[in-house]
């Protein structure tokens, strides 16, 4: 089985995310579990908690087809100390929260060197602060998404995301999420089958089938290798529907979150259905 769906809003309290879901006709989803242009927010009530697991049931959801994400403002690998540390405090805090709802993963991008120190250090950076964070907390599967190459965004190279895993102490603690849109405009063509199986070929070499537990589906406005981060709507953009249709009907890919981050909320449920339909369920 596949956990097929999108990422939606928690507005009004995280509990309303599966509901949301429901409506899609989703066997997973992506949510936040606090806003995520802010450091802090309130802690989860027994009651958010509570209601969260019981929709949870209702909508025949998974702790394993289930992604949270972390705040865009978190970087753990900022070369000054004290934002590092503001960062990994709002990470732990990330964690807590997953991890207090019963679910397994939380998805994240790894870090920015801001042009301040080499690729290498900032890397560290990011691999420390996960050893901190998972020190702390229990459970929690920590995805390292793969990201466009933005500016001094790192992680855009499989080999940058090999290099932060060797450095993280329990490798049962960490994972990958594919964007299909970041790695396009990282530079990985997808869009032929003979283009898919060599990129799932790299990921292997370098990093691992092992480690790849959730896919971001998302067509690409950004043009290939242009390292910019613009998402489209599956087939509307200049990655095309075949590259999803190989993806989805990868007998490897069993078990783990495809979630959307399409641009047009109002036809994720058409999306869904037509990967369901592709995913032969």
């Amino acid at each position: 089985m596949k956990y097929i769906g999108a990422h939606v809003s928690a507005a009004g309290g995280v509990e309303n995310a599966p509901l949301n879901a429901m409506k899609l006709g989703a066997t997973g989803f992506a949510l936040f579990t606090k806003n995520q242009k802010q450091w802090v927010a309130k802690d989860l009530t027994e009651d958010n908690i509570r209601k969260f697991r019981e929709n949870m049931e209702k909508g025949g959801f998974s702790p394993e087809g289930v992604l949270p994400h972390d705040s865009y403002l978190i970087n753990l690998g900022h070369p000054e100390i004290e934002k590092r540390e503001k960062s990994l405090t709002a990470f732990k805090d990330e964690i807590k929260r997953a991890e207090q709802l019963g679910l397994k993963y939380l998805n994240f991008h790894p870090g920015s060197h801001l042009r301040q120190i080499s690729e290498e250090e900032c890397l560290s950076h990011i691999a420390a602060s996960m050893n901190a964070a998972i020190a702390d907390s229990e459970s929690c599967i920590l995805l390292i998404e793969t990201t466009a190459g933005q500016g001094s965004n790192l992680g855009w190279r499989f080999e940058q995301i090999a290099s932060i895993i060797d450095h993280v102490d329990d490798k049962s603690r960490v994972a990958v999420c594919i964007d299909t849109c970041h790695i396009f405009a990282a530079g990985y063509d997808i869009r032929t089958k003979e283009g898919y199986n060599r990129v799932m070929d790299e990921f292997d070499r370098i990093i691992g089938l092992k480690y790849l537990k959730a896919f971001h589906l998302n067509d690409a406005k950004s043009e290939f290798d242009s390292h910019v981060d613009r998402h489209n709507s599956l087939g509307e953009g200049n990655i095309g529907w075949d590259a999803f249709r190989f993806i989805i009907k990868d007998p490897r890919h069993e078990g783990i979150p495809m979630i959307l981050e399409t641009i047009n909320p109002d036809i994720w449920a058409e999306e869904i259905s037509k990967l369901k339909e592709m995913a032969g369920s």
